[in-house]
C-alpha cells in the first residue's frame, strides 16, 4: 500500500518532523545498521509476550536500495559497479532476497543429463514486477512455468552483478532447477573494470570471492560470466584464470553450481562473436562448466564443433544460443525456434533460449499470456527432455503458477485483487494439446477463473468421440518418487456433466530404477497403471485426515480420499482418467482439478514445531493519509520487519495478522484478526498499517500453514504484542 500525503506519494527517505531530511543521517548510521539490526532482537526478551516502542519520526536502519520507494516493500536489486560488488558485505545485504527453498533432488541428475536446456531470461531491463519480494499487485505479470523442460535457469540484465530474485530460485528450485546470476562487463566502462580486476591474481581472486559469497548467500547456484568488452594481453591471460578460480570455488561451496562462459572475447582480447567453440576460445571453454555460444550460428558451425578435438566429450556443456527475438541472421526464432532446436538436438548439443519472454512483450493483449507461452513452449516440445523431480512423499501441488486474479484457500477466495508472487509457484504439471482419435481431443492449461489454493486450478478439457469407449488418461505429472507401503491421496476437483473421474497412479518395480543408464535420460520403465481405492467417510484413515484438515466447504469441489498399498514401487506418472458416462456420442467435458496430494500414510499427524522468538525490528513511524482519496488528516502508519524461527519444509506459506488490544480505531473491533499478507520465508516487512494514535498495544500473529494442509492449533502459532506511546519531547 502506497501511503500518501496530500495526494502524493511519499518516498523511503522521508522529511522528518524536526526539518532534517533522512539522508541526513544515513552515513553515520550505516556501519551500525547490522550491529542495532541484530541487537534489536536480541533486547526484546523472550520470556515475555510484549515490547514497548515510543513513536518517533527516524528514518529504516536498513539500506535505501532494499525498499521500493513509493511502498517500502522489500525488493531485489543487483550491482551496478565493481567497487559496489568489492565492497558487498554479508551484514549489509538484503535478508528478504534469501532464497529458502533447497535445489530438489531430479532424475536424471544435471551432470547426467547429455542434452540440457538454459533459459536466459532477459526482460526489458529485468527486475520489474518480480523485484517485489513479498509480491505485488498486478493485473497481468510474466512468469514461466514450463519448468520440467528445462534444467538451468539464468536471470540476466545489463547490470555489472545481477542477483537473481528469490522469487525466481524459489520456484525453479522447486522444481529441480539450477538458478545462475550475471556477471557482465561493456563498452567502455566495462573495459575499464576488466582492467582493474583482470590486472593481477590477488585482483581477480577478490571478484571471485565475492561472487561466491554473494551466490552462497542469497541461495542461487552459479554465475554467467559475460565480458563484452575489449581485453589487454594482461587482462585476457588472467580470465581463464579468474574463470577456474571462481568455478572451483563456486563448486567447494555451493554443491551443484555452475560458471558458464559466454562466447565473445577471443584469446587475444579482441571482442569477436564466434558463433562456435573453436580454438580462439577454447581456454575460456576448459576454465569453467559451460559456453554459452552467441546467436548467429549455421548449420556448418554446428558440424565443426562436433568434429572438433578440444571439445573433449563435453558437448553437453555447449549451450548453443538461440535468441527468441531472431534478432541478427540466425536460424529460426519466434514461433518458429522448434527450427533453431531442431538443428541443435540434430548435433546433440545443449541449448540456451535467449528471452523466451518475447511470448510476453511481443503482445499488445497481455491477458493472452498464458495462451501464447503454452503455443510456444508446445512447438519446443518435440526437443526438449523433461526432468522429473525425486523427492520422497508428500507430494502435493494444487497448480498455482505464482500469479492469479484472486487468492484463494480452501476454495474460498481470501482476497479479491489480482497478485503475483512467484514465491507462491507450486509443482507445475504438464501443458498439453493432444489428439485423440477421429475429432476427439485433449488439452491442459492453467486456469485463474477458479482454484482451491492459490492463483489458479489445472483445467482438463476436450472431445471424447462417439467412437471412443475407453478412458481418456491425462497425464498430469511425471515424476520419479520411491513409495512407502501405504499412501493416502486426496483429489480435489469439479467435473463437468456427463463424465466420471478416477486417479491413475502409474508406477514401476523400485528395481528396475537403479543401475540403468542415465546418460542418456531417456530409459522407458515398464509402467503398471494402478488405480487408489476410494474411501467412505466413515473410514479410519479418511476419517484422521478429516480431522486433522478440519471444516471444508467445498463450494461446488468435490473432495475425495484415496488408499493405495504396494510393495517395493516407484511412482512415475500421476494421471486424471476421464470416461463418458451413458449413451456413445461424441461428449464435451472440463474437469477443474484443484489439488493432488500424496502423503505416506504413517505420517499423518501435525508436527509439533512451535512458531519461536518472534521478534519485531526496524520499526518506522510515518504520518500520512492512507491514499489520495482518504481525509487530509494525518493518521500514523506502522512499518517493521518480523522475524521468527519454524521449519520452513514443513509449510507451504505463514499468514501474518494484526489485531488492536487497546487503542482508539473505530473500523477494527478489538480482538479480532486482520490479514496483513503471506510470508513465504520466517521473515516479513509490515508495510504502512494505519494503527490507532498513542497510547495503543497491537498483537502480531505469525500462523504456519502445513503442506498437507493439516491445521495448526492456535498454540503452535508465534504472537508478540506491541505497544507503543508518544514522545513526550516533542
Amino acid at each position: 500500500m502506497a501511503l500518501k500525503l496530500d495526494g502524493k506519494k511519499l518516498p523511503l527517505r522521508r522529511t522528518r518532523e524536526d526539518g532534517k531530511n533522512d539522508d541526513d543521517d544515513v552515513a553515520g548510521k550505516k556501519n551500525r545498521t547490522e550491529v542495532r539490526r541484530v541487537e534489536s532482537c536480541l533486547d526484546q526478551p523472550m520470556d515475555s509476550d510484549s515490547i514497548h516502542e515510543v513513536v518517533t519520526y527516524t528514518p529504516s536502519l536498513l539500506p535505501a536500495s532494499h525498499y521500493d520507494r513509493d511502498t517500502t516493500e522489500p525488493i531485489s536489486c543487483g550491482l551496478q559497479t565493481l567497487d559496489e560488488l568489492l565492497s558487498w558485505k554479508r551484514s549489509e545485504a538484503n535478508p528478504f532476497n534469501v532464497t529458502v527453498v533447497p535445489l530438489a533432488p531430479r532424475e536424471p541428475p544435471l551432470a547426467d543429463s547429455a542434452r540440457r536446456t538454459l533459459v536466459s531470461h532477459d526482460m526489458m531491463g529485468g527486475y520489474l514486477d518480480d523485484r517485489f519480494l513479498q509480491g505485488t499487485t498486478s493485473d497481468a505479470p510474466y512468469a514461466f512455468y514450463h519448468w520440467h523442460y528445462i534444467d538451468i535457469f539464468n536471470y540476466f540484465t545489463h547490470v555489472m552483478v545481477t542477483i537473481p530474485p528469490a522469487v525466481w530460485t524459489s520456484a525453479a528450485h522447486k522444481h529441480g532447477v539450477v538458478v545462475i546470476g550475471t556477471f557482465i562487463t561493456e563498452w567502455t566502462d566495462g573495459a575499464a573494470a576488466c582492467e582493474s580486476f583482470l590486472k593481477d591474481e590477488e585482483s581477480y581472486r577478490a571478484v571471485a570471492d565475492k561472487l561466491v559469497q554473494i551466490s552462497h548467500y542469497y541461495g542461487f547456484d552459479g554465475w554467467l560470466i559475460n565480458i563484452e568488452n575489449k581485453l589487454s594481453e594482461v587482462a585476457v591471460k588472467n580470465t581463464p584464470l579468474f574463470l577456474r578460480y571462481l568455478s572451483d570455488q563456486m563448486h567447494e561451496r555451493v554443491p551443484g553450481s555452475l560458471v558458464v562462459w559466454y562466447d565473445s572475447v577471443v584469446e587475444n582480447g579482441h571482442l569477436n562473436w564466434q558463433n562456435e567453440l573453436n580454438q580462439s576460445n577454447r581456454l575460456f571453454f576448459d576454465a569453467c562448466d559451460g559456453f554459452f555460444t552467441n546467436y548467429n550460428w549455421t548449420e556448418e558451425h554446428l558440424e565443426r564443433i562436433k568434429d572438433y578435438s578440444g571439445l573433449g566429450g563435453r558437448g553437453a556443456d555447449v549451450y548453443v544460443g538461440v535468441d527468441v527475438f531472431a534478432r541478427g541472421n540466425v536460424v529460426g526464432g519466434m514461433l518458429e525456434t522448434n527450427k533453431s532446436l531442431a538443428v541443435i538436438r540434430k548435433h546433440n548439443f545443449s541449448v540456451a533460449i535467449f528471452a523466451p519472454g518475447w511470448v510476453y512483450e511481443s503482445h499488445d493483449d497481455k491477458t493472452e499470456f498464458r495462451k501464447n507461452q503454452d503455443t510456444f513452449w508446445a512447438l519446443l516440445s518435440d526437443f526438449l527432455y523433461v526432468h522429473r523431480p525425486t523427492s520422497a512423499l508428500p507430494f502435493i501441488s494444487s497448480f498455482c503458477q505464482g500469479f492469479g486474479k484472486s487468492l484463494y484457500w480452501r476454495g474460498q477466495q481470501e482476497t479479491e485483487r489480482s497478485w503475483f508472487n512467484l514465491s507462491a509457484q507450486e509443482i507445475q504439471p504438464m501443458y498439453y494439446h493432444t489428439e485423440l482419435e477421429g475429432p476427439g481431443w485433449l488439452r491442459s492449461r492453467g486456469c485463474p477463473e477458479d482454484a482451491w489454493n492459490g492463483g489458479c486450478s489445472l483445467l482438463l478439457e476436450g472431445l471424447i468421440p462417439v467412437s471412443l469407449t475407453s478412458q481418456v488418461s491425462a497425464k498430469i505429472f511425471s515424476l520419479h518418487v520411491p513409495l512407502p507401503p501405504k499412501i493416502l491421496v486426496s483429489l480435489i476437483y469439479k467435473p463437468s456433466d456427463g463424465i466420471s473421474v478416477s486417479l491413475e497412479l502409474k508406477t514401476t518395480d523400485a528395481s528396475l530404477c537403479t543401475n540403468t543408464d542415465r546418460k542418456q535420460g531417456s530409459k522407458e520403465f515398464k509402467l503398471d497403471s494402478v488405480y487408489p481405492k476410494v474411501l467412505d467417510h466413515g473410514h479410519q484413515l479418511a476419517s484422521q485426515f478429516s480431522q486433522l484438515c478440519g471444516s471444508l466447504n467445498p463450494d461446488g469441489w468435490t473432495v475425495r480420499c484415496l488408499q493405495l498399498e504396494l510393495r517395493g514401487c516407484t511412482l512415475r506418472e500421476v494421471c486424471v482418467s476421464i470416461q463418458r458416462k451413458g449413451e456413445a456420442r461424441d461428449t464435451a467435458f472440463t474437469c477443474r482439478v484443484g489439488e493432488i496430494m500424496l502423503l505416506d500414510a504413517a505420517t499423518l499427524h501435525v508436527p509439533s514445531d512451535v512458531v519461536k522468538g518472534l521478534c519485531i525490528y526496524d520499526v518506522v513511524w510515518l504520518r500520512g493519509a492512507a491514499s489520495s482519496t482518504s481525509s487530509t488528516s494525518s493518521s500514523l502508519h506502522l512499518t517493521a520487519t518480523l522475524r521468527w524461527d519454524y521449519p520452513t519444509e514443513q509449510v507451504r506459506y505463514f499468514r501474518v495478522y494484526w489485531r488492536r488490544l487497546r487503542g482508539p480505531n473505530p473500523r477494527v473491533p478489538p480482538g479480532q484478526l486482520v490479514l496483513l499478507g503471506r510470508a513465504y520465508s520466517n521473515l516479513y516487512r509490515v508495510a504502512g498499517l494505519a494503527v490507532p494514535e498513542p497510547a495503543g498495544v497491537l498483537e502480531l500473529v505469525v500462523e504456519p500453514v502445513n503442506r498437507k494442509g493439516f491445521l495448526v492449533p492456535e498454540s503452535q502459532w508465534g504472537r508478540r504484542s506491541f505497544s507503543y506511546t508518544g514522545d513526550v519531547t516533542e
